[in-house]
């Protein structure tokens, strides 16, 4: 005590003044820092990482918001709070968030928790590197680069180029964008006026994010044509053939097809090769949104879902969903190798790619973003291979495909559950018929009570905590569940305990 005392006096004697600041020496205590970190950690592994596979747990514990405001203490003052406060937050946090590791979370197109990646993300958060620049980010640049260069030799490419963005939707942006930008390269510096209508095809089962980024880049929604897709939800090759042909009658100028491998709801994949002819025919750049069903490359039994991939000019694919690697892992593949991102994107900002560098500037990647400060996405998919293989990889896109083959058999074994479609993905969507309703004459009554079912079910589980399964409405079906298979922790146990759980909770219904 006594030393320390003396250092405080020292460095005040000697203290430099600016505007009243003391500038001698760091002001942060690094120890006490260290501490905080070393026990907020513990308790990540004894609350997260330790209980991510023990079904006992709950999935979520649910409170309503205002109740959930008052335990978390939301608050911010003008002093600290302490150490012991801080670490108490970290636990509320942690307990009443919804645990997206838990083997019985089939909410989302994501779930699971893989450890190689999530030692990555410990390693790139602590790192906190931005991957615009050699100088700054020099492995992560290079772990981009073998990733990239892995994803395109799946999809069938002998070359091409690629970037990791923030979600499939900012893929899909940067696709439309450079479908246009190739299009009408003008556009970069004249900007929209004097450019003649320009339209867009897509699946009318494909996702949100293509009216979004229609809106965004100033195309317009009233732009997407949306084309039909059969009973399955793919697109059918016959109306966007007829879509096309409309849209150049009209004068408008037609430059872009999205397909979808792997839809939303229903795990639909689009019939690539027919759709790349017309593509082909019509002089159209041809974007598959493979953020869900990409992963499917892997595998050597299910790659033919994607047949006719490598005749797209770009591809949207998420590693985050079906293979673990944490969100927000999303690349955009493009097939073109001379430079077209970034010619597209780039700004040339003197002050962070100066071309006069001591080094091989070609690895300054960062002028082929939308942004500037960019996470190292690609290394926590990176390490995660590494540690896995391919094969391993393989193994779990085959696995939760297999657990969703026996959940769709279990469901035609039992009363009161009705599957909507065979599914070809991991979407298992069925509703679940309480026994009220089992003897009703099928009507408009009927149909009107059964949309009721799925969201009462889902509150129950919910505030259970047993599990979390989605619900939606779908193109004139009412609410019907989506299950979704991801996580190599989810067994055949829990498909049967999915099933009987919806029976237990509807049991009154």
């Amino acid at each position: 005590v006594g030393i320390c005392k003396q250092e405080m006096l020292q460095k005040k004697k000697n203290a430099v003044l600016v505007d009243g600041v003391i500038l001698n020496g760091p002001i942060m205590d690094s120890k006490a820092g260290e501490k905080f970190v070393e026990e907020a950690c513990k308790i990540i592994m004894e609350e997260v990482v330790r209980k991510a596979d023990d079904v006992t747990e709950k999935v979520c514990e649910w409170r309503a918001p205002e109740a959930l405001k008052q335990i978390l203490d939301l608050e911010m003052r003008d002093t600290g709070e302490s150490h012991q406060k801080l670490l108490q937050l970290c636990r509320d946090v942690i307990q009443y968030s919804v645990k997206t590791s838990h083997p019985r979370f089939f909410n989302q197109l994501y779930a699971g928790i893989d450890y190689s990646s999530l030692v990555a993300r410990f390693i790139t958060e602590a790192l906190n590197p931005s991957v615009y620049t050699y100088e700054v980010s020099p492995v992560f640049l290079l772990v981009e680069e073998a990733v990239i260069k892995k994803m395109i030799e799946f999809i069938g490419w002998e070359e091409g180029d690629g970037i990791f963005n923030p979600g499939g939707s900012v893929s899909n942006m940067y696709a439309m964008n450079l479908a246009r930008y190739k299009f009408c390269p003008e556009i970069k510096e004249k900007g929209l006026s004097g450019l003649p209508r320009l339209v867009l095809f897509t699946s009318e089962e494909c996702h949100y994010s293509m009216k979004k980024a229609a809106s965004f880049l100033g195309i317009g929604t009233e732009n997407v044509y949306f084309i039909k897709t059969d009973e399955r939800g793919k697109m059918i090759p016959e109306e966007l053939e007829k879509q096309v042909q409309r849209a150049r009658k009209e004068g408008s100028a037609p430059f872009l097809v999205c397909a979808t491998a792997g839809t939303t709801v229903l795990g639909a994949f689009d019939p690539l090769d027919k759709i790349a002819d017309i593509c082909e025919k019509h002089g159209l750049w041809l974007h598959v949104d493979a953020s869900w069903g990409g992963s499917a490359l892997i595998s050597r039994k299910h790659c033919r879902l994607l047949h006719g991939i490598h005749r797209a000019d770009s591809v949207a694919w998420n590693p985050h969903k079906m293979l673990l690697a944490g969100i927000q892992c999303c690349a955009l593949l493009v097939k073109d190798n001379s430079g077209l991102l970034k010619k597209c994107y780039s700004a040339k900002a003197a002050y962070l790619f100066q071309q006069d560098k001591f080094y091989d500037v070609s690895y300054d990647t960062g002028d082929k973003s939308i942004q500037c400060s960019r996470r190292p996405d690609a290394f926590k998919f990176w390490l995660m291979w590494k540690a896995l293989g391919t094969t391993g990889l393989e193994e779990r896109v085959n696995r939760a495909l297999a657990l969703a083959r026996y959940l769709v058999e279990e469901i035609k074994k039992r009363e009161g559950f009705q599957l909507i479609l065979e599914p070809e993905y991991a979407n298992v969507c069925f509703w679940y018929i309480p026994p009220s309703l089992r003897q009703m004459e099928d009507g408009p009554e009927f149909w009107q009570k059964l949309h009721q079912i799925a969201p009462i079910i889902k509150e129950r589980m919910m505030k259970k905590g047993s599990m979390m399964l989605g619900y939606q409405p779908h193109q004139g079906k009412v609410n019907f569940f989506r299950q979704v298979v991801i996580s190599p922790q989810v067994s055949r146990e829990d498909m049967d305990f999915l099933l009987d759980e919806i029976e237990l909770l509807a049991k009154d219904l």
